[in-house]
């Protein structure tokens, strides 16, 4: 028989405990219709949460008050599905779960759209800039060992090398504008629409 270390134990245990919507306290002293009020404030879909509770209260053999819990969740989710908490959420990167209905959802997905479309500019010129840095990091590495080489055909490669990576560093610049411009449209639409979220966005 195998033994599992004790270190890796602990980490799969607590991995574990990580996936418990809820604690064994928590279940133990459960208001079911607040625990639903905030989970349909937070947007989670509601099969997949509910669930989760049951299979973390079961293991103090605890069995969740369905009929509460999806009262408080329709009354959380009427916080949720508003344009502005639209906007948040889609800032924030979070997923939607089309959790949202008719006479609501379209109003929170214009916030959404918005929101979303904003993080993913930032996210876009985070990822140029990292990469712009580790280019120029790259860049540096190599400069010190062409300096340090006496192979002249090393230190050939290595200034083409150097070369190629200054050119994409250039062409880098040449994006995060493009982006950096694209960022301040959207942005200058989530500011408007958060001052005015139930009128027609302005054509400009």
């Amino acid at each position: 028989m195998r033994f599992v270390p004790l270190l890796t134990m602990m980490v799969v245990l607590l991995s574990l405990a990580s996936c418990n919507s809820l604690s064994k306290e928590e279940c133990a002293a459960a208001d079911w219709l607040v625990i639903g009020d905030t989970d349909g404030a937070a947007g989670y879909n509601p099969q997949d949460r509910f669930a989760s509770h049951v299979k973390s209260c079961a293991r103090i053999k605890v069995v969740p008050d369905q009929t509460k819990w999806y009262e408080g969740y329709q009354a959380g989710l009427k916080r949720y599905c508003t344009p502005l908490s639209g906007l948040t959420h889609g800032e924030a990167g979070d997923s939607y779960h089309n959790v949202c209905p008719p006479e609501t959802s379209a109003g929170f997905l214009k916030g959404y759209g918005l929101g979303r479309r904003g993080y993913e500019l930032r996210s876009q010129a985070d990822s140029i800039r990292s990469s712009m840095s580790f280019k120029e990091s790259e860049i540096d590495r190599k400069y010190n060992e062409m300096k340090g080489s006496q192979d002249e055909n090393r230190r050939r490669l290595l200034r083409d090398e150097i070369d190629q990576l200054d050119r994409e560093i250039r062409r880098m610049r040449r994006d995060i504008d493009d982006v950096n411009f694209q960022l301040g449209v959207a942005q200058r639409d989530i500011d408007w629409f958060r001052q005015n979220p139930q009128a027609p966005m302005p054509g400009y």
